[in-house]
């Protein structure tokens, strides 16, 4: 008997040492500190397991012998960035639409891991993904539980639309084809559809809700503006979706539309396109917060000039649409508009997210509000402000670092070489 008690003993004491959180100490050269807005100098951070434990000056030697040290002392760190709006599901490219008739699900998913890898790659250790087939729900499982390599998401699944709207995956379709998609498929026609539609997101594992209120640019209709929910409907989506813990997310260019979904109670408007200084103030009156998106509009505007690239009835839409973005951020942002970093990759080729930040400082926005918008900004969006967007203790370990100070150089987070995530290093 004592000699069991003995060894169960050991065992124990055996299997508590090896299930003891990895410490890492990380010596920053330089460390943006975004909720304070200043640059700070020579730091150590402390990382136990997938934590941030502390901050403190100078380079401390660990004291305990299994801790790790990773040198950053010629980097400048931050936080993970975040990016709210993503399509991890696809990638532009001349043949997207004729991808929904040959690709399965599991083509999908394949793709869209190299997608996710792309994507942390980057430095963006978090992603709001606003629509797809619903891969991007298995996409988050699989990265949760540690298979595939990617950045946490937070997930639409299937973007909800009106019949022939933005998000009506028939559109374009022959007759023989078109059918009549209901809320299950996210086509929605009155407020008891927008109920039902939200549910079924639910159970399918959303953790957002996305709605198109305006027509949009890539869909296979002719309008890239005109309003596409009630007020009531969108105040119907955003009343259930608070009932089962989520927020919404408008997709709009056009300006009635765009008013609509503010005044239902959407909290982002996405694009923004054609907004009013009248709209902009509706912004600020209910806090809803612009993500702008001006990488996608700068790429479809390049690209609609190529003969092929897009279906004929895109071209008018992208050319119209697509110039305009960067200026009405310019403006909305000196209106005072709050503002989420969100990029729409997919639309561009993901894992260039990094150049929205480029387009916003030429825009008028400072260079370390521009990171603020995708660190603090994003995680209070995403009522994430105690876990992610800072490098403080009790945050989680996501930090990224590169070559030159983003304050002074934007360009330089178009370069990320260091990438850890949840206290695991994926990049160096």
């Amino acid at each position: 008997m004592i000699m069991k008690y003995f060894a169960s003993t050991i065992l124990l004491m055996l299997l508590s040492l090896t299930m003891t959180a990895q410490i890492t100490y990380i010596h920053c050269g330089k460390l943006v500190d975004t909720k304070s807005g200043k640059v700070l100098t020579e730091k150590t951070i402390v990382v136990e397991g997938d934590i941030i434990t502390f901050v403190q000056d100078g380079y401390v030697t660990p004291r305990d012998g299994n801790a790790i040290t990773i040198d950053l002392k010629n980097k400048v760190v931050l936080p993970g960035l975040i990016d709210m709006h993503v399509h991890v599901e696809h990638e532009t490219s001349p043949d997207n639409y004729l991808k929904p008739f040959v690709l399965n699900d599991a083509d999908v998913a394949f793709n869209a891991a190299d997608i996710a890898e792309r994507t942390l790659m980057a430095g963006f250790t978090t992603v709001r993904d606003l629509g797809g087939s619903g891969v991007n729900v298995s996409l988050r499982k699989a990265i949760d539980g540690g298979k595939i390599i990617g950045p946490r998401v937070f997930t639409a699944e299937k973007a909800l639309a009106t019949t022939g709207g933005h998000a009506d995956p028939t559109n374009g379709r022959r007759k023989e084809l078109m059918g009549d998609p209901g809320p299950a498929e996210g086509v929605v026609n009155s407020i008891e559809d927008a109920a039902k539609a939200v549910r079924q997101r639910y159970k399918n594992g959303a953790d957002w809700i996305k709605i198109t209120a305006t027509g949009g640019v890539l869909s296979v209709a002719k309008s890239s503006k005109n309003p596409q929910f009630t007020e009531e409907e969108v105040r119907a989506i955003v009343e259930t979706a608070k009932d089962y813990d989520m927020q919404v997310a408008a997709h709009a260019h056009g300006d009635e539309g765009m008013q609509r979904a503010i005044k239902g109670g959407v909290k982002t408007i996405e694009h923004g396109t054609l907004m009013s200084d009248e709209t902009m103030s509706l912004m600020k009156q209910y806090d809803t917060y612009l993500v702008p998106t001006i990488t996608a509009g700068k790429y479809v505007t390049d690209k609609a000039k190529i003969d092929g690239f897009y279906p004929a009835i895109i071209v008018p839409k992208a050319l119209e649409i697509g110039p305009k973005i960067q200026d009405m951020f310019g403006r909305a942002y000196k209106k005072g508009v709050g503002i989420a970093f969100g990029t729409d990759a997919g639309v561009f080729p993901h894992g260039e997210n990094g150049k929205e930040f480029r387009y916003m400082v030429e825009a008028g926005m400072p260079m370390m509000e521009a990171l603020q918008s995708a660190t603090i900004t994003n995680a209070m969006v995403l009522k994430q402000e105690t876990n992610l967007g800072q490098i403080a203790p009790n945050f989680k370990a996501d930090i990224i670092a590169v070559d030159l100070d983003p304050t002074q150089h934007i360009s330089a987070m178009e370069n990320v070489n260091f990438v850890m995530k949840g206290g695991k290093v994926y990049k160096n």
